[in-house]
């Protein structure tokens, strides 16, 4: 099967589809199935990830300190992920190395590497950690 959309409202709109395929197929009504349970353990997945993050409950006074939170992070590099599509790939991003919307396995890159990948028109800065306004190149 190929690669499903993250996106709850389009993995809802695939799921009503295929309830009518399965209910007007019967001969493909196996294979639907097999589908269909595969939309809705990326629908699962999907929604898992988009609802927010669970901060750690604070502990009641004299039961201990507050968990420790780790320090700002330092921002130690550059990434770039490749996106694959069925239509082919898309350009490539370069990230900040502590990017949370980094997707895939990115390759760790160095900042001169950075530079020059961002001078390429087939890959491009990601629009929320910013790298070229990191590396001072601001391509926005």
């Amino acid at each position: 099967m190929s690669e499903l959309p993250p996106d709850p409202p389009r993995l809802r709109a695939i799921l009503a589809y295929l309830d009518r395929q399965i209910a007007e197929n019967d001969t493909l009504g196996r294979y639907l199935r097999l589908q269909y349970d595969a939309v809705r353990k990326a629908l699962n997945r999907a929604e898992r990830s988009a609802s927010p993050p669970r901060r750690p409950s604070r502990p009641v006074k004299g039961g201990g300190s507050l968990p420790a939170f780790p320090p700002a992070q330092v921002r130690t590099g550059y990434v770039v992920q490749r996106k694959r599509t069925p239509n082919g790939p898309e350009p490539a991003l370069v990230h900040l190395a502590d990017c949370s919307m980094i997707e895939g396995t990115p390759h760790p890159i160095r900042a001169d590497e950075a530079r020059a990948a961002l001078t390429d028109p087939t890959i491009e800065p990601c629009v929320f950690c910013r790298p070229d306004t990191e590396l001072g190149m601001d391509l926005a």
